[in-house]
């Protein structure tokens, strides 16, 4: 088990309407080591940080937020087919960064801002670039997880992909970004 960011913890707690002292109740540690953990002025324990994360699922079954209570509905998705051109477009009118690339249903990789201002970064003419197909230039698929996949498994793979796909039997259903975190702050 692979445990979330620290400074969560604080979050998760007042998210599930617990206070400092039932916390530490339920995770057998004291208040002051979670006043002091909250306030990032102790390195506990291994031990002690796993308690923790474990009291508050266990507190808060029901009540910890699953990446279908932060998901954004609706997913704008390219086909691999068309060019950056269309891509660059479909971004700018959505407001968004990043696109699953999905054919006939099947998503086959993923296309961002990043990977175009790289390619431009690089020295490649962005009006040679537009006419590009996004196949020839995409990234990996963004991963994908179940609607209630834990908020800790959304954000350790949010550490290292642009997005997160939330599917279920192969169909998109919404997607994670890490701007979809803010909604439990």
């Amino acid at each position: 088990m692979r445990l979330p960011e620290l400074k969560t913890i604080k979050n998760m707690r007042k998210q599930m309407g617990i206070n400092q002292t039932e916390l530490a109740k339920a995770a057998g540690v004291s208040q002051s080591l979670i006043a002091r953990l909250e306030a990032g002025r102790v390195d506990p324990s291994y031990q002690k940080v796993k308690k923790i994360f474990l009291a508050l699922e266990n507190v808060g079954s029901g009540r910890i937020p699953k990446a279908k209570d932060i998901m954004s509905k609706h997913v704008a998705t390219i086909r691999s087919n068309l060019s950056v051109k269309d891509a660059a477009k479909l971004m700018k009118n959505k407001k968004i960064s990043q696109l699953p690339v999905v054919d006939d249903g099947v998503v086959v990789g993923s296309v961002s801002e990043k990977t175009l201002i790289d390619k431009v970064a690089q020295g490649l003419n962005f009006d040679n670039l537009a006419l590009v197909p996004i196949k020839d230039l995409m990234d990996e698929a963004f991963p994908q997880i179940d609607e209630n996949s834990s908020i800790s498994v959304v954000s350790t793979l949010l550490e290292y992909n642009a997005a997160v796909l939330v599917t279920s039997k192969g169909k998109i259903n919404g997607v994670v970004t890490k701007a979809d975190l803010l909604k439990l702050v």
